[in-house]
């Protein structure tokens, strides 16, 4: 049988989002998918947003919409998303913001409770697209 490598992957990045924290990318585009790390509150100059899970929450979504727009594509065109919240207690709040982003068709979710998220976040959402 003879592979053939179809596609080569393509780094998604933007300053308008904050810098990766470890050996990972912001996004990374194959084909016409999308895939979009894991985000958390922190803002570009890599402070967190706020204390609160509202203010996070905002600044995580915000942060999706800048690397999914620095790879062509919009919260329309996410397909799977995955929520970690450091407490189930703030399901209701994330879920309220995280909806509103997402009027119709919203994408198919996975949500759990972390133990602990990098640097003390509340809440990370990582995100695939398909444009």
């Amino acid at each position: 049988a003879v592979s053939v490598r179809a596609t080569a992957k393509e780094i998604i990045a933007t300053d308008k989002s904050p810098a990766a924290l470890g050996p990972y990318n912001q996004a990374v585009k194959v084909g016409n998918t999308v895939y979009v790390s894991g985000q958390i509150g922190l803002t570009p100059a890599m402070e967190f947003a706020g204390e609160t899970i509202e203010e996070q929450t905002e600044q995580v979504m915000k942060n999706l919409g800048e690397v999914l727009a620095a790879a062509g594509a919009t919260y329309a065109d996410v397909v799977k998303t995955t929520i970690m919240i450091a407490d189930m207690d703030d399901f209701k709040t994330v879920n309220g913001i995280y909806g509103s982003r997402f009027p119709e068709n919203a994408p198919a979710r996975a949500t759990l409770a972390a133990k602990t998220l990098p640097l003390g976040a509340l809440v990370e959402i990582d995100a695939v697209a398909i444009i």
